[in-house]
């Protein structure tokens, strides 16, 4: 028996245990008598030092219960029992978790199955995990790499697998970085849950709080799967159905409306589709007046279903007449999308215009169910009076009554800047990814970037046009769909608070490079630092800075420079200059456009699918799409919202440079040696004077931001306390330029990079940095 395998002592001082816990164990029972011994065995040697409590859930049938309640007396570690009566059963393990959560007392809450498969050793990894990174929850992860899940035997292992695979195809976004969704082994911050939100049905807990939980941080650790102690696995077809069954609710959870409206949109496409080849075929019109004219039609059948199906029991401000007049305008303005998507399609890529016009449509739906659940038919408010008198909170710092402050965001993503600038942010930020840190400390970040929240009725009457409007220290811009469009509020103050409309957050890239970028440029200049609009690479330490007018090629020329040439990689696109000299990377991923696809290794890791898509990606996101969007920004249409669906549906193909040359090299920093500016044109070569120099790099800058909203922006977010910062950031460029040669070089071949290692070196010297340019 155990008592004779640990002290005596122990028993009579368990008045004198802790009370406050730093882990409560949370262990669901059915039926598992053998192993209770042995599992709170292993618990008391892997958790010394750590004060727990555990927490057992049983709904047994045999005498778990009284086994637990025996070791209750007298074991030293405090034990919780939860003996559930039948009628709370129908939940399963999942629920009895669900029960322990609710009486765990510890900051956090570990979970695992009793039958000794999750080994406790590795609890205090899991803790250890969780607090190093920030996360709020740490999975024991049976697929992760060094995981193994063996001890199931083949087909039970190749089970576990295929369901992990469902799931996570399922819940692409939330589950994407989680190889184990339905690991039963994990630890988690009981502040973070909301366990009343949780409706489990089955054993799979985890998937539950992962999908209804989504803002939480999520890591893993990587473990061995072992062999039940004792007693049978509660794996079973009732199981397999209840697993399916959850899935299938958490998928469609909210989501009855949108089943709805996506069956009103396929019958939508019958009809668009059958009045677009009777337009064109009988009526001998263009595809795309044609298109606009079907379009009307499928609107007015998609509106008559919409109202009386979809949202017919739902009670809304706008009057019906409203709502069909909104609902036309918003199938119009996508109208003004569909068209250089079809344009494209059919032009370019030779596709059908029946097919282009079902591929623009599908790629509209989510938009439109978007703006018809939030504006068109949105709720009524309970109390309209309340909500008229209610102040805007968008989480900005502000003054309020004494010992205020506003509500925390949850920012979940943070970012350090080679210890110069630090962003807090509520969302993932791809650019910076190589940046990323699990926290900043206790120092004010310097940009925070969250989700903009205020009531609708602010902007009635503001939507003139796409102007920015200033509110004491408040940047304000929007286009005329107000919040459902792009819109972005920005209080430069020290530390830049950053306040975007929801649909910003669906595209990464524009959030990043329209509004994060151009706040980072003049954040660095008030450092001391410019990030100037140009690539780096380093030999040996001694930087090469390359720059260009947007769409000239300088990231083909730093691919080809990589792949062929003994370098570092710094950057491609944005460099970090000092006063001194000093230049540091930022690498972000590179943009692949059409004329650069060329460039790419075939070597590089890109799967299949990456390979296949990029061909469709890299001819949108090229020098042809973004004149036209450009043209499209001298119009009074919201352009700035236009781009951010466009980049929506089809993102910009972007990869890190290791996986477009795998054998690249990164560097952080290096001392600068010299200056390209590349062009198109004559073969022509030429040292610039320095003046000349700074005027091209400065002006280069200028041509990076050209898209909506910066040039409207420009004049406000490049003032600081009222004093211009253009020219402190020329004076830094100036100065980090002074001592190095600067050479302007022409190519109509487009070559540049076969001259980088000679520029300012002999030949001699420069073809020993060659590594591979006669492979």
């Amino acid at each position: 028996m155990i008592e004779n395998k640990l002290p005596q002592s122990f028993a009579t001082q368990i008045t004198q245990l802790e009370t406050d816990y730093a882990v409560s164990m949370v262990i669901p029972t059915r039926n598992e008598a053998g192993n209770i011994e042995p599992l709170l065995m292993r618990l008391h040697q892997a958790m010394k030092g750590i004060a727990t409590e555990v927490v057992f859930v049983d709904d047994s049938t045999d005498n778990t219960s009284e086994v637990i309640r025996n070791l209750q007396n007298w074991f030293p570690m405090h034990i919780t029992l939860i003996a559930r009566p039948a009628e709370r059963r129908k939940n399963g393990l999942g629920g009895a978790v669900v029960e322990g959560f609710k009486a765990a007392q510890a900051p956090w809450v570990c979970v695992m199955d009793a039958d000794l498969q999750h080994p406790p050793e590795l609890i205090p990894r899991l803790l250890g995990q969780a607090e190093r990174s920030g996360s709020d929850v740490v999975v024991g992860s049976r697929l992760a790499k060094g995981g193994d899940a063996s001890s199931l035997g083949f087909k039970r292992s190749i089970i576990s697998h295929v369901f992990a695979l469902t799931t996570r195809i399922t819940f692409p976004q939330r589950l994407m970085k989680v190889t184990d969704p339905l690991s039963g082994f994990f630890i988690t911050r009981r502040s973070a849950l909301k366990a009343e939100q949780l409706r489990p049905d089955g054993f799979k807990i985890l998937l539950e709080i992962l999908v209804s939980h989504p803002e939480l941080t999520v890591s893993e650790v990587p473990i061995h799967f072992g062999h039940r102690h004792a007693g049978e696995s509660k794996a079973s077809i009732m199981e397999t159905i209840r697993f399916f069954r959850g899935l299938f609710r958490l998928r469609m959870a909210g989501n009855q409306n949108f089943v709805r409206f996506l069956l009103v949109g396929v019958s939508g496409l019958v009809v668009n589709s059958l009045a677009l080849a009777t337009f064109t075929e009988m009526g001998a019109l263009h595809y795309l007046l044609s298109a606009a004219l079907a379009t009307q039609v499928s609107t007015l059948w998609n509106f008559g279903l919409t109202e009386r199906w979809v949202f017919g029991n739902r009670k809304t401000e706008r009057s019906f007449f409203r709502r069909l007049l909104s609902f036309l305008l918003i199938n119009n303005l996508l109208l003004l999308l569909r068209g250089p998507i079809m344009s494209m399609l059919v032009s370019q890529l030779g596709v059908h215009y029946l097919v282009s016009n079902l591929i623009s449509l599908f790629a509209m739906t989510l938009l439109r169910y978007f703006v018809s659940d939030q504006w068109i038919w949105n709720r009524k408010s309970q109390n309209q009076s309340l909500e008229n008198n209610r102040s805007i909170d968008m989480n900005l710092r502000r003054n309020t009554t004494a010992g205020a402050r506003p509500k925390a965001a949850p920012f979940t993503f943070f970012y350090n800047i080679h210890n110069i600038l630090r962003v807090a942010s509520m969302f993932r930020l791809p650019e910076l990814e190589y940046f990323r840190v699990p926290a900043l400390g206790v120092e004010d970040p310097d940009i925070r970037l969250r989700l903009e929240r205020r009531l609708k009725e602010r902007r009635r009457g503001e939507r003139a046009g796409s102007t920015p409007r200033r509110a004491g220290d408040n940047i304000h811009y929007g286009e005329m769909l107000g919040r459902y469009g792009f819109e972005v509020t920005i209080s430069n103050k020290n530390t830049v608070e950053v306040a975007v409309s929801p649909i910003l957050q669906l595209s990464l890239h524009v959030l990043y490079t329209n509004v994060i970028e151009p706040i980072l440029r003049w954040s660095f200049v008030r450092k001391g630092y410019a990030l100037v609009h140009a690539a780096c690479i380093a030999f040996d330490g001694q930087a090469v800075l390359v720059t260009a007018r947007t769409d000239t090629g300088k990231t083909s020329t730093i691919l080809r420079a990589v792949d062929n040439y003994a370098c570092s990689f710094l950057s491609d696109d944005m460099t970090i200059v000092s006063r001194d000299g000093m230049v540091m990377s930022y690498p972000k991923p590179l943009t692949i456009s059409n004329h650069t696809l060329s460039a790419v290794n075939a070597n590089s890791s890109l799967t299949w699918f990456e390979r296949i898509a990029l061909q469709f990606q890299s001819r949108l996101h090229s020098k042809s799409g973004r004149k036209v969007g450009l043209n499209l920004s001298k119009s009074k249409l919201p352009a700035a919202t236009m781009n951010t669906i466009v980049q929506m549906l089809v993102p910009p193909p972007k990869y890190m440079v290791h996986r477009l040359i795998p054998k690249a090299s990164y560097i952080n920093r290096a001392t600068l040696s010299r200056a390209v500016i590349i062009e198109r044109g004559s073969e022509f070569e030429e040292l610039l004077g320095h003046e000349q120099a700074v005027e091209t790099f400065v002006r280069n800058a200028e041509d990076a931001y050209g898209f909506p909203p910066y040039p409207i922006l420009a004049e406000s977010l490049s003032r600081w306390n009222g004093e211009d910062l253009h020219p402190q950031e020329q004076a830094i460029v100036e100065q980090a330029l002074r001592r190095i040669p600067t050479t302007r070089l022409r190519d109509p071949k487009f070559n540049w990079w076969l001259r980088l290692p000679f520029l300012g070196s002999t030949p001699a010297s420069g073809s020993r940095q060659l590594a591979a340019v006669s492979d």
